[in-house]
């Protein structure tokens, strides 16, 4: 992700960012495109360490930030998904829960959120000033910068993993500060996240995820907006494979990386929240909104929209105040 707090003289950050607010503590940042808006909160919290909430409903937002130094950062995946490219033109992807640890100098590049949304932590450490103060702030808890980028960034690769129960209740923690105490809060968890990586073993720890080719990619995304806007056909994979000229396999192991989900469950769970908006916002009868969204049988439609919504389509309808305005644009 990208990383930013305060207009330093050795980043460059970009044109698409601006400052929305800034104090002595904390800068925010913002981004705004056709897809939507990003904010990002950024936090002084040692000389040359930085700790940054992320927080995205766009489809995707284009990085110009460019540090004139190395630079060792540490990205943590809340909610929703990240698309990165990475070598030859491929992508990989970014799961809730997982952890990545890089020292790239991130040239320009653009950042995909499949679902249209995204919220994580980045901290970023300038490793040239972050280490005059290290022997302060680091050394007496055994955490040395220049040995962490080398076991987790060799070559100049990005290491990836599933966040452990320990590092996984930092972050918790981290996203639930009180303002009070924020600044030394932020100190304690970064110093005890640094010292927790320094004993991970990156032989086990480690996590190899695929990358997909970019017009695999490509296809994909187009399947997907196909399905969503053909919800009243039922289709089989064998039809969206022979459709879109993409082997099944192919097709399946993508879309789940991309989306998170496999095609049959994203694709149960978009045709009842579609339902559900038309619930709301329509004046169609519960057998009419089921035949829109593929169901020719009410009953089965019924129980499908209760597995997903937790209550019947009648009791949806009658129990949930009609919204002027709802999270996510359902409506085509």
């Amino acid at each position: 992700m990208i990383i930013a707090g305060g207009y330093d003289k050795h980043i460059f950050y970009g044109n698409s960012i601006e400052i929305h607010r800034q104090d002595e503590e904390c800068t925010i940042f913002k981004m705004k495109d056709d897809s939507g808006t990003g904010v990002m909160t950024s936090y002084d919290v040692f000389p040359g360490t930085k700790l940054m909430y992320n927080d995205f409903q766009m489809k995707s937002c284009f990085s110009e930030f460019r540090p004139n130094a190395q630079m060792l950062t540490i990205n943590h995946c809340r909610e929703g998904r990240i698309e990165c490219e990475v070598q030859n033109g491929s992508y990989m992807y970014l799961d809730e829960g997982d952890l990545q640890i890089s020292t790239k100098n991130h040239p320009d590049q653009t950042f995909g959120f499949p679902l249209n949304e995204y919220r994580g932590i980045t901290i970023g450490i300038y490793l040239d000033e972050a280490m005059k103060a290290s022997a302060s702030i680091f050394e007496p808890f055994s955490v040395d910068l220049r040995l962490l980028c080398a076991k987790f960034c060799n070559e100049d690769r990005s290491f990836l993993m599933r966040t452990t129960e320990p590092i996984r209740q930092i972050f918790t923690e981290l996203y639930a500060v009180p303002e009070l105490i924020r600044i030394p809060y932020f100190r304690i968890k970064i110093i005890e996240l640094l010292l927790i990586l320094s004993a991970v073993d990156v032989s086990e720890d480690g996590e190899s995820r695929p990358y997909f080719p970019k017009k695999q990619v490509e296809t994909v995304k187009v399947i997907m907006e196909y399905i969503r806007k053909h919800l009243d056909r039922h289709m089989t994979l064998q039809d969206l494979s022979s459709r879109f000229n993409i082997s099944q396999t192919a097709m399946k192991l993508c879309f789940k990386a991309i989306y998170g989900q496999s095609i049959y469950a994203y694709l149960r769970k978009y045709r009842m929240e579609r339902a559900a908006y038309l619930l709301r916002h329509s004046d169609d009868t519960i057998t009419i909104i089921a035949g829109k969204v593929g169901y020719s049988n009410p009953s089965k439609f019924a129980a499908a929209f209760k597995e997903i919504k937790g209550m019947t389509p009648a009791m949806y309808q009658k129990d949930v105040v009609r919204m002027e305005h709802t999270q996510t644009d359902w409506s085509g």
